[in-house]
């Protein structure tokens, strides 16, 4: 079945599935836009690197393999609405921002620029300006070698389809701004999704606003009528020093924010909303990426608010490309169907080394939840969360082997997920229906789950408010009492799980 996808991106795009990538590219080919890239071999994409172009605001069709879950996914091709050459770093922000992420740069001014005005741009919210911005980037094409130039969006409402950005150009919402992506599929073009690296291109503005127009693909996912997976607003795909700031993300038919194989990703300051009936809308989701710091953040989404991924099963395996070194700090988390901070389900590629502190959750489902199954392989391990706020929350902490379909009948029901090393401490929770529930695997139990000063206020019976199974672990100053499994006594292993710290004494998280 078929639905679309709209994105912030690198020129290769990967599926919510997780899927095209790990087989090592490919899909079907659609209508190209100005020009189509592809790198079959390490040394021709570091050739692409340095001449290939990066999407933003991807507009994604993708064959997907019947509708209805996150999980089900075959091919599919990409349709662009707005592509970014490469450049050294990529930067969505805007201004003001007092974060502390060690990847924060400075801008550098552009020494020409215009407004899209000049180009015959209409901000009423109903004129579509494709044109406008395709004229208005080939103009400034021509100042790429004289230190780029900057395309200046005032206030308005800005509807557009597909177009494409240049090297060393700077796009510029002002406050009050907001880009729309057309909800006709016609404006987009579509090419085939192949592998890229991302550097060098600002997309900042005064607490300007992307507003994915998701309703129409929500109905149309509820109604099975889709023909291409949903859109997402921004996607970054092989890309370093990525930085996202002061920008609002609104209704997004699926993911909001998705870095793919990238490193040093900061996304601060910025506020994510999706209504609560939207079907499986995901607010910040980082995949297969390292060095990635979440900070000040507010997301308030249909499904999961953030969610750490790592690839899909014998492709995750092979790819072999973890999450790891995620920083995530001072967010407010809200997720009506979903959990707040979901870990997987797809995490084949492993998950490690993530620091989670200062989280609050509100009127969720679940709050925080470990996600993986029998077939996935890969990790969770060397997880600290602490300084958690939950208020109205129906699970509060949550852990489960038998979570997520699969790509196809290829997955190996012997590859095994580790989940171990993960630490929940100072954590206080108010109007919670369920504490937690534990379900490991018989062969692969959950190991070292620790949870230290722990005080949940619980509306159903405490005698019953935790379930386990198939799980090992270490708690103290825990209420309501947790089950005994999670009472184990670990001698010389306690210490080293509430700190995580590793027996030699360097931490596991950096």
């Amino acid at each position: 079945m078929l639905s679309q996808s709209f994105a912030i991106s690198t020129l290769f795009r990967q599926t919510p599935y997780e899927i095209l990538d790990q087989r090592g590219g490919g899909g079907a080919m659609g209508h190209g836009p100005w020009w189509t890239v592809g790198a079959a071999n390490d040394s021709e994409r570091e050739l692409c690197s340095v001449k290939l172009t990066l999407l933003l605001f991807v507009f994604c069709w993708v064959l997907e393999e019947g509708a209805g879950t996150y999980e089900e996914s075959s091919k599919y091709v990409v349709a662009l609405l707005l592509l970014l050459a490469l450049s050294n770093t990529v930067e969505i922000n805007g201004e003001g921002s007092d974060g502390q992420c060690k990847y924060k740069r400075d801008l550098d001014p552009r020494p020409h620029s215009v407004s899209i005005l000049e180009f015959g741009a209409v901000g009423d919210g109903k004129t579509l300006n494709t044109i406008a911005f395709q004229n208005a980037v080939f103009y400034l094409n021509s100042f790429a070698d004289k230190g780029g130039a900057q395309l200046y969006v005032p206030p308005g409402r800005w509807l557009t389809g597909s177009f494409n950005l240049t090297s060393h150009l700077t796009l510029f919402l002002e406050r009050g701004a907001v880009i729309l992506g057309s909800q006709d599929s016609s404006h987009w073009e579509i090419v085939e999704p192949l592998p890229s690296y991302g550097r060098g291109i600002e997309l900042p503005g005064d607490n300007g606003t992307i507003d994915g127009q998701g309703s129409v693909w929500w109905e149309w996912f509820r109604s099975h009528s889709l023909n291409y997976s949903r859109p997402h607003l921004v996607e970054f795909i092989g890309s370093n020093d990525v930085v996202v700031s002061n920008l609002t993300f609104l209704n997004s038919p699926a993911y909001n924010i998705h870095p793919v194989y990238c490193s040093d990703v900061q996304v601060q300051n910025v506020t994510i909303y999706a209504p609560p009936e939207s079907p499986y809308t995901s607010g910040i989701v980082p995949d297969s990426s390292d060095n990635v710091c979440i900070e000040d953040c507010s997301i308030s989404m249909g499904y999961d608010a953030i969610a750490l991924k790592s690839g899909w099963d014998e492709y995750g395996i092979t790819y072999g490309r973890p999450s790891s070194n995620v920083h995530i700090r001072g967010v407010h988390l809200q997720a009506s169907s979903g959990s707040g901070l979901a870990f997987g389900s797809e995490m084949s590629g492993g998950l490690s080394n993530i620091l989670v502190e200062r989280l609050r959750l509100y009127d969720s489902f679940s709050g925080i939840k470990f996600k993986t199954t029998r077939g996935r392989g890969g990790y969770i391990k060397n997880v600290l969360i602490s300084d958690v706020e939950m208020e109205n929350v129906y699970m509060a902490i949550g852990a489960t082997g038998q979570c997520g379909s699969h790509p196809d009948d290829n997955f190996d029901p012997n590859a095994l997920p580790d989940v171990d090393r993960i630490t929940l401490k100072n954590v206080v929770g108010t109007n919670i229906t369920f504490a937690g529930n534990f379900a490991g695997i018989q062969e692969s139990p959950f190991t070292l789950i620790c949870l230290s000063n722990v005080s949940l206020s619980i509306t159903s019976d405490p005698s019953t408010s935790w379930v386990c199974s198939n799980v090992l672990g270490f708690s103290e100053s825990v209420f309501p009492e947790p089950c005994t499994d999670l009472q184990s006594s670990y001698s010389n292993s306690s210490s080293a799980c509430f700190s995580l710290q590793y027996p030699d004494g360097h931490a596991a998280v950096l």
